[in-house]
């Protein structure tokens, strides 16, 4: 039975199946959560990035890959790249839940009991923090309806207004 959690942490020190990369499109490292995953994880990211981005070219908004962890209390890092926010007329809704969904498919596929999320295009792609975590949790709560699938999915948030509206969102249907 999956189960919903919520931590206000780094997510580079979670231990859990897979960790979720609010990643660019050239996954070669940003700033943000990425540049701490990346950092944090070591060049063994990097490396598996590359190969990805040879393979090909690198990773479209609202789609996601999977890397190694490196040095990351992690298994894997899913990468995914968020949209810019354009006003919500760019069909940023619908690629942020792609997002989310692509994420647990590729854990699924990965047979991952466990993953942690960060919050996927607040910060330098301006996403509202409040439609952004309602998005991720209807959007986990509906793919565990869909799937059956059995994975415990933590939501990290690095600041206290990301905390307060997912903790908000997370207790109206407990």
């Amino acid at each position: 039975m999956s189960k919903l959690f919520l931590q206000k942490a780094d997510i580079t020190k979670i231990a859990v199946d897979a960790i979720v990369n609010a990643a660019n499109t050239s996954l070669l490292g940003g700033g943000g959560v990425d540049g701490a995953i990346h950092r944090a994880g070591g060049p063994a990211i990097l490396d598996d990035c590359r190969k990805i981005v040879a393979r090909q070219g690198g990773c479209k908004t609202g789609e996601a890959v999977i890397t190694t962890a490196g040095n990351l209390p992690a298994k894997y890092v899913i990468h995914t790249v968020g949209p810019v926010w354009n006003g919500g007329e760019k069909n940023e809704a619908i690629k942020l839940t792609a997002c989310y969904r692509n994420s647990m498919n590729l854990a699924l596929e990965n047979k991952v009991k466990s993953i942690a999320f960060p919050n996927i295009s607040t910060g330098i792609y301006h996403y509202p923090k409040p439609s952004a975590a309602a998005i991720a949790v209807q959007t986990v709560r509906d793919w565990l309806a869909e799937t059956n699938a059995d994975i415990d999915v933590y939501f990290v948030c690095f600041d206290d207004e990301n905390y307060q509206l997912y903790s908000h969102l997370l207790d109206e249907k407990k």
